[in-house]
């Protein structure tokens, strides 16, 4: 589900221009990344914490998509 909402995001941003969507698809990536690492953490915990770089990237740009969003809604 990861996998597939990262590789639908640039159509959708920037092929579709659909800014609404975009954002709805970053927040699934955001949402599925921490879903994983809740579920992975009683396992392999050294792989949970690996992908702490992947949530701070994602987090960046989710606030960053969402402000994008926010500012062409009001325009």
């Amino acid at each position: 589900m990861n996998l597939a909402a990262n590789l639908a995001f640039t159509p959708i941003q920037f092929g579709w221009r659909n800014l609404p969507l975009a954002s709805v698809d970053i927040l699934v990536v955001l949402a599925t990344i921490v879903w994983m690492m809740i579920v992975i953490w009683p396992y392999y915990k050294s792989i949970a914490v690996a992908q702490a770089p992947y949530l701070v990237w994602v987090s960046i740009a989710s606030v960053l998509q969402l402000a994008i969003t926010w500012a062409n809604w009001k325009t």
